[in-house]
């Protein structure tokens, strides 16, 4: 997955690969190492890993039912070494529960959007396409991006735009989404796009592209609840990394980084009381950091996959059990 806003002819090469194989494949290559992919996508840094690691198992789970018809069509060559569960990644250990695995080797967790979402432009997560607003990642459930907009207070819309999308105009945005649901609610993506653009002072529309991606991100976070689920699903995940195993997470826009930083972090910290002259055992760290802050993808990346331009990696390796 992706976090690529309304690029969805930029193509399918998975994000930073080589190195999160550098990244997980220590831990994945003993006989009966199992891998959870909780964003599986279209399957492509699974498949990848799958190659790499001929012993490999693998769990795929992804919320949207599109994403995994296609990655089961990408990873049948793999047979019975591939597991697919329709669930949210917060649901991993509930996945693992079901299908009968402990501790695992390996999770990868990669954010955003992926392209299938965006290739799809019925969907509503691109800008650059007119659509009925629904950004939902499991249209099998929950409210649509056309319910946000047409039920949400003025004040519950701001607080969306200026904290999910970090906007600065979010209050003027909100008003204007007010003005026209007045008159008649609003179902279109162009049609919001174009009221976002002229929301916006004009000096400030002339840089730093659509000025309609701001919103768009936020609604979509809001719809599919992408923060809330990301602060339980990484303590979820870690809880079930063995020893050794190793979590590799790539997200795609600042809130998203903030939340990885501030759980990795803290369990690769000592938490032993600092008027204590040595280290309690129980207050050890859980975690050994394996990325020096967050990494970005090479300017050669970047020049090939503009997909990966907003990706920063972060990843852990368990030391020990709480």
């Amino acid at each position: 997955m992706a976090d690529t806003g309304s690029e969805p002819g930029a193509g399918h090469t998975p994000v930073m690969l080589d190195r999160i194989a550098d990244l997980l494949s220590p831990a994945l290559t003993e006989p009966g190492a199992v891998l959870v992919d909780g964003t599986l996508g279209l399957g492509g840094h699974a498949a990848a890993l799958l190659e790499a690691h001929p012993r490999l198992h693998l769990v795929g789970v992804d919320r949207d039912p599109t994403a995994l018809e296609r990655s089961r069509a990408r990873l049948a060559p793999f047979g019975d070494r591939v597991e697919f569960a329709h669930a949210e990644y917060d649901e991993i250990p509930a996945v693992l529960d079901d299908l009968g695995h402990g501790e695992v080797q390996g999770v990868l967790l990669d954010l955003g959007v992926s392209s299938p979402q965006l290739d799809e432009a019925e969907r509503g997560f691109a800008y650059s396409h007119d659509a009925p607003l629904d950004m939902r990642m499991d249209r099998t459930q929950g409210r649509t991006a056309a319910d946000v907009v047409n039920t949400y207070s003025v004040a519950e819309l701001t607080r969306i735009l200026r904290e999910y999308g970090e906007e600065r105009f979010a209050g003027r945005i909100a008003q204007a989404i007010a003005r026209h649901r007045a008159a008649q609610p609003l179902e279109s993506t162009r049609v919001l796009a174009e009221l976002v653009r002229d929301a916006i002072p004009a000096a400030t529309r002339r840089t730093g592209g659509n000025p309609a991606k701001r919103t768009f991100q936020a609604l979509r976070i809001e719809v599919n609840a992408e923060l809330e689920i990301l602060a339980r699903a990484l303590p979820a995940a870690v809880e079930r990394v063995a020893v050794g195993g190793r979590i590799a997470v790539l997200s795609y826009h600042s809130l998203e980084d903030r939340i990885t930083k501030r759980t990795l972090t803290g369990l690769a910290t000592d938490t032993t009381p600092a008027d204590l002259p040595v280290p309690l055992p129980d207050h050890r760290p859980q975690l050994r950091l394996l990325t020096r802050g967050a990494e970005s993808p090479t300017d050669q990346e970047n020049r090939a996959n503009p997909r990966a331009a907003s990706a920063r990696l972060r990843a852990a390796e368990r030391i020990r059990r709480p």
